[in-house]
């Protein structure tokens, strides 16, 4: 028999030191993750939303001082 709150998760990118990844929730909501080294961030869809659209809006091209 299958459990029921198992967790379905999807790798959306991955590098050497980072992963970003998605889980279907018990409930049917999906949630979205990202791993930094030994940092695990935490969102909801809006909260997502909100996070791509700030890392989009950073400057493609930066210099380093």
């Amino acid at each position: 028999m299958a459990n029921t709150n198992e967790l379905k998760t999807k790798t959306l990118a991955e590098t050497e030191n980072y992963i970003a990844w998605t889980a279907e929730e018990p409930d049917g909501e999906i949630t979205y993750h990202l791993e930094l080294n030994n940092v695990t961030l935490h969102f909801f869809f809006e909260e997502w939303e909100e996070f791509l659209s700030l890392v989009n809006s950073l400057p493609k091209d930066i210099s380093r001082p």
